[in-house]
C-alpha cells in the first residue's frame, strides 16, 4: 500500500477492540467505585480486596481507577495506551490472585465452589496489549489531543 493510504480494517478494527474493552471496564469499575450493576461499591470493595485477597489498599484504589478510567479512556480514545496498560496489570493480576487456580476454561455451568479459570482474562488482556503498543487508531480522542 502506498504512504498515506489506509485499508478500511485500519480505521474500523481499534475501534471494534475499544468499544468492548471500554464498556467492559467501565462496568466493572462502576461496581467496585459507585455500586452500580450489583457491585459492592467503594468501602466494601476496599475491604473485600484486603480481607480476601490481600490486596492492600492503595493497589485497589488503583484497579478501581484502572478499571473504571481506564474503560472511559479506551472507550473514548483518550490516554489509549496508559488506559490499556492500566488494565493489562489489573488483568494480571486477576490472572495470578484469583483466576490461576481453577484452570483455563471459565465455570461455563457455574459449579459450586469452583471459580472461573483464565479464558475471560487473557482475552482482555490480549485487547488491552494490541491497544497498549498500536494505540487507539484513527477514530480516538489522542489523535485530536496530541495531534501526531
Amino acid at each position: 500500500m502506498a504512504k498515506g493510504s489506509f485499508d478500511a480494517t485500519d480505521l474500523i478494527a481499534p475501534l471494534m477492540l475499544r468499544i468492548p474493552l471500554g464498556l467492559i471496564f467501565m462496568a466493572h469499575g462502576s461496581q467496585k467505585l459507585l455500586g452500580l450493576f450489583g457491585g459492592q461499591g467503594l468501602t466494601r470493595t476496599f475491604n473485600t480486596f484486603e480481607e480476601k485477597m490481600g490486596i492492600p489498599p492503595i493497589f485497589t484504589l488503583l484497579a478501581i481507577i484502572a478499571e473504571f478510567g481506564g474503560g472511559f479512556g479506551i472507550l473514548t480514545g483518550f490516554l489509549t495506551r496508559l488506559s490499556a496498560a492500566g488494565i493489562s496489570a489489573v488483568m494480571l493480576v486477576a490472572i495470578y490472585k484469583i483466576h490461576w487456580a481453577h484452570g483455563f476454561f471459565l465455570n461455563i455451568n457455574c459449579v459450586a465452589g469452583h471459580g472461573h479459570g483464565i479464558e475471560y482474562n487473557v482475552a482482555l488482556l490480549g485487547m488491552a496489549l494490541y491497544l497498549m503498543f498500536a494505540g487507539g487508531g484513527r477514530w480516538c480522542l489522542d489523535r485530536l489531543v496530541f495531534r501526531s
